[in-house]
């Protein structure tokens, strides 16, 4: 991860903190590290964000209904970033990953891009199976809308889930599924959002890539086994957030979806001194928090981490 390729996303018309645009960018361009980064006020403007939570299968046309009415209802309740799980559209068989894969123009996301203009809101569309990735394999791809419908960012996962987690499911997520090469920030009127997709959750020098670029939000859909979930997932977002002192955004999966796979659910947004500000309940649901620019600068002066490390 030393060398890392950070890669500053976002439509030249945005409205971004000068700072925090002129940082991002040096560190995208220079690999070095950000000494201004933890010294800026990273977050322009406060916003209500919503991490949803659902259980999708393997049928799209129910998944995206489920999708867009939780979309509509964050957006009902005031949400301008909207933040949905991995895995969103289609969630079934692990080897049949390929045959249910997508364009980026495909219909999953040109829905949410319309979604997105008719709401007028950012919208993070999980992840999708991203056609395309060599070897006959996909990419599990996030992609961050921005109220016009366009693609602020598209961010493929670096760290695949190959694993033995003791409930009787052998995970190899790279037999299907290729890895990404670049960490992915984007520039919105919120501030710089960091990317990243459920199992990258457990390496946190992606995290500070993206913090070093300076994201002051980080956001991670997922679909956590009910087995890992229960015992590390909050655990390890509250890490990121507190190490970072950076918001976190974590739509999640949760229920059933095949007769094998269970996830853990508990969408959650969590502040940049670690607490947990939204949880979702069980099933189908909404985590809501306001997004404070005043709490993330007053985290960061008054215990100034970021500008007390001296390693990476």
């Amino acid at each position: 991860m030393a060398n890392l390729l950070v890669v500053v996303q976002g439509p030249s018309h945005a409205r971004w903190a000068p700072a925090c645009q002129t940082g991002a960018a040096r560190g995208a361009a220079s690999g070095v590290r950000l000494q201004s980064a933890a010294d800026t006020l990273l977050l322009v403007q406060p916003m209500l964000v919503a991490a949803a939570q659902m259980s999708s299968g393997p049928d799209r046309v129910k998944n995206l209904e489920v999708a867009t009415r939780l979309v509509h209802r964050a957006a009902e309740r005031g949400a301008g970033l909207v933040g949905l799980p991995e895995n969103v559209a289609w969630m079934g068989p692990e080897k049949d990953r390929p045959s249910a894969a997508e364009r980026l123009d495909g219909p999953t996301l040109t829905r949410f891009a319309e979604l997105a203009r008719e709401l007028r809101i950012h919208l993070l569309a999980g992840s999708i199976l991203e056609a395309g990735a060599p070897g006959g394999r996909v990419y599990n791809t996030s992609v961050l809308l921005g109220p016009e419908g366009q693609h602020l960012a598209v961010y493929r996962k670096i760290h695949l889930f190959d694993a033995e987690v003791g409930d009787g499911v052998s995970y190899r997520e790279s037999d299907t599924v290729a890895p990404g090469e670049a960490a992915v920030t984007a520039e919105t009127p919120l501030g710089t959002v960091g990317l990243s997709i459920c199992y990258d959750l457990r390496f946190p020098e992606l995290y500070r890539a993206l913090s070093r670029a300076g994201a002051a939000l980080l956001t991670v859909p997922s679909a956590f086994t009910l087995m890992t979930g229960k015992d590390h997932w909050e655990v390890l977002l509250r890490a990121r957030a507190i190490e970072n002192q950076a918001y976190v955004l974590a739509p999640a999966q949760g229920g059933r979806h095949t007769d094998q796979r269970v996830t853990y659910g508990h969408a959650l947004v969590v502040d940049p001194w670690g607490l947990v500000v939204a949880r979702a309940s069980d099933g189908e649901g909404l985590a809501l928090a306001e997004v404070d620019p005043e709490l993330l600068a007053r985290v960061r002066r008054n215990l100034p981490a970021l500008r007390h490390r001296r390693l990476g």
